[in-house]
């Protein structure tokens, strides 16, 4: 009887093009996600109308990355490969991928396992990514399985996880033959809706944090810290990836990269949002301009999961769930 059970948990991105309508139905009615007045019946039936439509335009951005997202195929891969390493048993469970829910509960309702060690794709904590996760598992799982549920929270600084994206960096800039004192570090992270911040949400102080632990490695480069994926009308957290490539100038600095901070694997918002939206308009300012690859199955990542794993610095499912006022 294995006394721990791996669990790494994500959002999941669309495997095909038909999977998209139901993937954006799970993500815009989630709560943690979208937060209104309005009842649950009535947000349900807005925003699974607002999937439908946005549907269309979202499958031809993601007919320009291949037909899918590979986060899926990557948080299986990596999943596999560390509990490999562990010599544990694992599972993975995808937010967003309602179809893979089933099996998910089946499997894990009858584990054998003492312990279960959930491993988030989540480098910053936050009620609306972690948090997700969480409340979703209190109210899907039996009581004696939450139980089991062990988390690690969040590695916004974890020595190993900074020193993974620094590595990551470092070997983009040489295979590119970039300078740091030619270049900028546009280090992108999603957007959250300030109010959520306002509200005790941490995710833009852990932002910071692996923000200014990762830039002072490249102390020649100007390092600039930013927000992308904003969605609907209200204030986000800022300054905007948008806005701030808008500002770059090309004097003594000729080259930027973005370089994806709370992303761990590339998907939507990096192979689209950050390649197709966003350098475009740098290059337009008169700047080279690059897209820095996520950790992705990078061997120094896998080494970092495996050790923060082992580390057992952990909490219970029930501290990671958002207080409703």
């Amino acid at each position: 009887m294995p006394r721990q059970l791996l669990l790494f948990a994500n959002f999941g991105g669309p495997r095909n093009l038909r999977e998209i309508p139901a993937f954006l139905q799970m993500l815009l009615t989630d709560e943690e996600v979208i937060r209104t007045s309005l009842p649950k019946w009535l947000q349900d039936f807005f925003f699974r109308r607002l999937a439908k439509k946005r549907s269309f335009q979202v499958a031809r951005d993601y007919a320009l990355i291949g037909g899918k997202s590979p986060i899926y195929e990557d948080t299986e891969w990596m999943a596999g490969a560390v509990a490999k390493r562990l010599s544990l048993p694992f599972l993975t469970f995808h937010r967003y991928l309602s179809a893979t829910h089933e099996s998910f509960i089946e499997e894990i309702e009858s584990t054998s396992a003492k312990e279960i060690v959930v491993f988030p794709l989540f480098p910053q904590f936050s009620y609306a990514t972690t948090g997700s996760i969480a409340r979703w598992f209190s109210e899907n799982l039996t009581e004696d399985t939450q139980e089991k549920l062990r988390w690690i929270r969040s590695y916004a600084t974890h020595e190993k996880f900074i020193s993974s994206h620094v590595g990551c960096i470092q070997d983009f800039l040489e295979q590119n033959s970039l300078q740091q004192a030619d270049t900028y570090l546009l280090f992108s992270a999603h957007g959250l809706p300030r109010a959520f911040i306002q509200q005790g949400d941490v995710y833009q102080s852990e932002c910071e944090d692996s923000f200014h632990k990762i830039r002072a490695h490249f102390s020649f480069a100007e390092s600039l810290l930013c927000y992308q994926s904003q969605f609907g009308k209200e204030e986000w957290t800022q300054p905007y990836t948008s806005t701030l490539c808008k500002q770059l100038v090309k004097d003594k600095r000729k080259n930027a990269v973005c370089i994806p901070l709370s992303f761990t694997s590339d998907h939507i918002e990096t192979l689209y949002e950050i390649e197709h939206l966003y350098l475009p308009i740098i290059r337009g300012s008169g700047l080279n301009a690059f897209r820095c690859p996520a950790l992705n199955r990078r061997e120094q990542w896998l080494q970092t999961i495996g050790s923060i794993i082992q580390e057992e610095n952990t909490c219970c499912n029930q501290m990671l769930i958002r207080r409703k006022k």
